[in-house]
């Protein structure tokens, strides 16, 4: 490549390329910006519920490793994993470690979800009661500009 060559390409680069910040954004008749979110308490006691039915249910059925017997008394995984190993299968370390990792997940998972349904019920909670108490305080008296500032904190 020849020197003028380098330089024509240099010079378009610097052209075509802004070096300020440009910040990407939604179109205005996308929607969007400046909008606020608006959660009803019936959303979030449902997202709540069905977290708090998710927990019950990963529970009961994701259980590998078997805490005892099934229904049709075969053993656990983690029994499988042991009668393995004890029979010099490398298998049977394999299948332990899969138990335990696949086990230490789930109570990642449930615990996710038993904190995603109590923050839930407890936001739905606390905000009812905030409603009550700033209902109470208002109702019936003109409350000054100055003291409407304290509930929009």
């Amino acid at each position: 490549m020849a020197w003028d060559e380098w330089e024509a390409l240099k010079a378009d680069a610097a052209v075509q390329r802004d070096t300020g910040m440009r910040l990407n954004q939604l179109a205005a008749a996308g929607g969007g910006g400046g909008q606020d979110l608006v959660v009803y308490q019936d959303d979030l006691g449902a997202v709540g519920h069905d977290a708090h039915i998710l927990f019950d249910g990963l529970g009961e059925t994701a259980d590998i490793a078997g805490a005892g017997a099934d229904k049709a008394g075969a053993g656990s995984s983690a029994q499988a994993a042991s009668a393995l190993a004890s029979h010099g299968f490398t298998m049977g370390a394999a299948l332990k470690t899969t138990v335990e990792i696949w086990t230490s997940q789930v109570d990642s998972v449930r615990q996710a979800l038993a904190h995603i349904s109590d923050h839930l019920d407890f936001s739905k909670k606390r905000h009812t009661a905030d409603d009550a108490k700033i209902g109470s305080v208002i109702r019936g008296q003109a409350v000054p500009v100055s003291r409407l500032n304290e509930y929009f904190t």
